[in-house]
């Protein structure tokens, strides 16, 4: 395709996938078999009927022409799943990125597939020739903003003083009584602040209810946990006494919404990896970005509602030529993707690694400027994972030093491919390390090759 310049990878299109289960179902559907009517446009859309098993095929259309400007590609097809990309969605980009002739080039797409692009175009160019008058005719008042702004913090200072009388109650008590009150405990005071505005610190106090049944030495971990949240409520308390970056640090982790007001930055940004983590109310989407030139590392968030995928989705292993603006706090990688000069493209970049004792000291740095981190982006160059007697670890080949797998790390297919990768020789690979230990999310082989997705 012209315009998108280079055909996806099979794990590029597949790392756009929800869960494993629409990876899983996706690649079933990667072949020729089930789909026909398939083609594709210089533009950069392939469409394809699927079979089903009803008696009319699905019609499937995938949009990668304008995903240098939106929010990545957009998919339509005409069966019942709530997940985007839908299997049918992959299978139809994996038959497309095989490159085999299956989804051949042609000249005009079928009406029910020409009747979505075109409204698709009609609306994106609609959205770029009003955008500026609506922005200006829908400004609000900056008088009542502060007044919203000013009730908000009230009712956040008094969803954390009784956060503090809660703790204090519960210390008071002995943590034993953690164990017996369960969940409801904490779901009650989770939903206080909720009603309190502060979502941060409802997820916080969500969290300590499942920490009594996670095994022994519960009593330790819930401490901690307890100790975290009191310096956070105390940090909301005293805001205004803390220098600005550590108070912008704050009322992100408490969860007041803040904009990326940070100088754009224009690089060469490598898609480092991609994956979802979900709950009852929300689908949250990492995605960190490695800037060739800057050597900055970015974190994208965002969000779906619970069980459909967010929106921006960007191909791992490929590289973006666009802008980055920083969101305000101490020590805070998140960014926002800002305009986007050309579509992505491959590139011989790889992050420069770190040895297993220069990621724990940086993590030990980060945890000065947000004590409420739990892990910080790291490359790890030359390690080889070895198991560790009912555990693993990631084993410097240069040093005796070595980090361990997460929990989470070692119940993941991507740890086997890690494995598979290295075949007992050193690999580069980037994840995320912190005090659970470290979490691969991404691998290279030595000298050349293709990145290799592991979450």
């Amino acid at each position: 395709m012209t315009e998108q310049g280079v055909r996806w990878t099979a794990e590029q299109v597949l790392a756009l996938a929800p869960d494993a289960a629409s990876r899983k179902a996706g690649s079933k559907l990667g072949a020729a078999g089930p789909w026909s009517e398939t083609g594709s446009s210089d533009e950069g859309t392939v469409w394809g009927l699927c079979k089903g098993s009803g008696s009319r095929p699905y019609q499937t259309i995938v949009d990668i022409a304008n995903i240098a400007d939106a929010a990545g590609p957009a998919y339509k097809c005409s069966c019942p799943s709530r997940k985007f990309p839908c299997k049918h969605a992959l299978g139809l980009l994996l038959l497309w990125a095989g490159g085999d002739g299956a989804v051949p080039v042609a000249d005009r797409a079928p009406d029910w597939a020409e009747q979505w692009i075109s409204g698709r175009r009609r609306r994106s160019a609609d959205g770029q020739t009003g955008g500026a008058g609506s922005s200006a005719s829908g400004a609000a008042d900056p008088e009542a903003a502060r007044r919203r702004a000013e009730r908000r913090a009230e009712r956040v200072t008094s969803g954390a003083t009784e956060l503090e009388q809660r703790l204090a109650d519960l210390l008071r008590g002995g943590l034993a009584s953690a164990e017996q009150a369960g969940y409801g405990l904490w779901e009650e005071t989770a939903a206080r602040m909720v009603d309190a505005q502060a979502p941060g610190l409802a997820a916080r106090v969500r969290g300590l209810g499942a920490i009594p049944a996670s095994g022994p030495g519960w009593p330790v971990r819930l401490l901690e946990e307890c100790a975290l949240l009191h310096l956070l409520d105390q940090g909301w308390l005293r805001h205004e006494r803390l220098p600005d970056a550590l108070a912008a640090t704050v009322r992100s982790r408490v969860g007041l919404p803040a904009s990326a007001d940070g100088p754009p930055v224009r690089d060469h940004w490598l898609v480092l990896a991609q994956y979802d983590t979900s709950d009852a109310k929300l689908t949250t989407r990492r995605i960190w970005l490695y800037g060739a030139e800057s050597g900055r590392t970015a974190l994208l968030l965002s969000y779906g509602a619970a069980g459909r995928a967010p929106e921006l989705a960007l191909p791992v292993g490929l590289t973006l030529d666009a802008e980055v603006s920083a969101y305000p706090g101490a020590g805070q990688l998140r960014a926002a993707l800002g305009e986007r000069f050309a579509p992505p493209a491959p590139a011989a970049i790889r992050p420069p690694g770190l040895t297993t004792a220069e990621a724990v000291a940086r993590y030990g740095e980060a945890l000065r400027d947000d004590p409420w981190l739990d892990a910080v982006p790291v490359t790890l160059d030359r390690v080889v994972p070895s198991p560790a007697g009912d555990s693993w670890q990631l084993a410097d080949a240069d040093t005796d030093s070595a980090l361990p797998l997460t929990p989470a790390a070692r119940s993941r297919p991507g740890l086997w491919r890690l494995v598979a990768l290295s075949g007992g020789a050193p690999v580069k690979v980037f994840g995320e390390c912190g005090h659970r230990g470290f979490t691969p999310l991404a691998a290279w082989p030595t000298g050349a090759g293709e990145a290799v997705t592991l979450c």
